[in-house]
């Protein structure tokens, strides 16, 4: 049998001659390094694109439906429907159409004190939270405004509110100002982020809702 016919050495065209052996193995070591750093890049690349996918799928399907806005409540039905449970008039006061509320609900908490409360969401897109306390006492109203410090009062349409200022704190949440009264039975917390005319307003629609009602 006749042997296979042996490939001449590569000529080197910079050199004018045949590469050596040593030059052989050294020319295909460099091809294999540039090789795998060619699919090194590559592999970084197909990562990186994958890994935007991801991200851009949590955003739009999963981050998406979360933070929308929650449809609003109708807490006056609510209210209606709890009435009956209760000996006070639940306040649920008729605002104005740029007014809308997130929550509302009526439960029994510490010291068997019921209390209905709604969550609104201002005109501003601010937030103030109405709790109001059947037979409430000292220490339920220190617990609606977290243990704050009155630091003053102010008179609303003629009815006297204890006033619980802590805006200027690092972070107060939703109790960065709160107001508190009695109107008969009832003990009235509003605590939230609103400015100063937005709690008068609820506070106004509030107070004249259940005096009309007493």
């Amino acid at each position: 049998m006749a042997e296979p016919a042996q490939r001449p050495p590569r000529v080197v065209a910079e050199l004018g001659r045949p590469e050596t052996p040593a030059e052989t193995a050294a020319r295909k070591a460099e091809s294999s390094r540039i090789h795998r750093s060619s699919q090194t890049l590559r592999n970084l690349v197909v990562a990186l694109v994958a890994s935007l996918a991801i991200v851009l799928f949590i955003v739009l399907v999963v981050v998406r439906p979360d933070g929308a806005v929650r449809q609003p409540i109708d807490y006056r039905a609510v209210a209606a429907q709890s009435q009956p449970t209760v000996s006070e008039t639940l306040a649920a006061p008729k605002l104005p159409s740029a007014w809308s509320a997130n929550s509302a609900n009526l439960e029994t908490g510490a010291d068997d004190i019921e209390a209905w409360s709604v969550g609104f969401i201002t005109p501003k897109q601010q937030f103030i939270g109405l709790v109001q306390g059947i037979d409430a006492n000292g220490s339920w109203v220190s617990d609606e405004v977290k243990k704050a410090r009155a630091t003053g009062s102010t008179t609303i349409d003629g009815v006297e509110w204890t006033v619980y200022d802590r805006r200027s704190a690092s972070d107060p949440g939703n109790y960065a100002y709160s107001l508190s009264t009695v109107v008969g039975a009832s003990t009235l917390v509003l605590h939230g982020t609103a400015g100063s005319a937005e709690f008068r307003t609820l506070a106004t629609a509030v107070t004249t809702e259940l005096e009309t009602d007493r």
